[in-house]
């Protein structure tokens, strides 16, 4: 066999490994958070999203998710991820450091009753880190999607969904499929189709 034609092969297999372990080990953690996000909307709350690098990316595709649709149209769903201001990015990591970007945006936008997303694939970013510790003090549940051994994040969270592997392009395949599952459990939850 080809030597890149297995590799494809080893690499599809593997993440559908990780997925059938997100599957025997994780649908109630799902569910439970799922659910928690489904009561801060339920009770006029917002997400606020944050990661970093794809991670970041995650962030914005789970807010577009929310402000706009995943499966039907229907009404729309606060989440800001807060990856996305240049200008607030540029100033608090000039004036503060980065370590603080997240949280800056957490003490100015985020209120109780409000849940925080954290994510991370080692579970160590500061940044992250720092946005948890800021939802803490104004009382903002807080979920993490980390993965490795979870980090210091898994410890600090609420709720924490650690994807086993060390491997970063697997677990941020884990991240996204928890968020597309999460999407379709608040849409059908929120918006039931008559």
């Amino acid at each position: 066999m080809n030597t890149l034609l297995k590799d494809i092969q080893d690499q599809l297999r593997d993440s559908a490994r990780i997925k059938d372990v997100i599957r025997e080990n994780f649908s109630n953690e799902i569910l439970t958070t799922a659910n928690q996000m489904i009561n801060c909307f339920k009770n006029g709350g917002k997400l606020l999203i944050c990661g970093n690098g794809g991670s970041a990316a995650d962030a914005q595709h789970f807010a577009a998710e929310m402000v706009g649709r995943l499966n039907y149209d229907r009404g729309a769903l606060a989440a800001v991820a807060l990856t996305t201001d240049s200008s607030i990015l540029t100033a608090v990591s000039n004036d503060y450091s980065f370590d603080h970007f997240f949280a800056r945006q957490v003490e100015a936008l985020g209120n109780r009753g409000d849940t925080l997303i954290a994510l991370s694939t080692s579970g160590h970013s500061q940044n992250v880190l720092n946005a948890v510790y800021a939802a803490k003090e104004k009382k903002i549940q807080t979920i993490a999607l980390s993965g490795k051994d979870g980090g210091a994040l898994a410890e600090l969270a609420d709720y924490n969904i650690t994807i086993p592997s060390h491997n970063s392009q697997r677990i941020q395949e884990g991240h996204i499929t928890i968020i597309h599952i999460w999407c379709n459990l608040i849409e059908k939850t929120l918006f039931p189709v008559k």
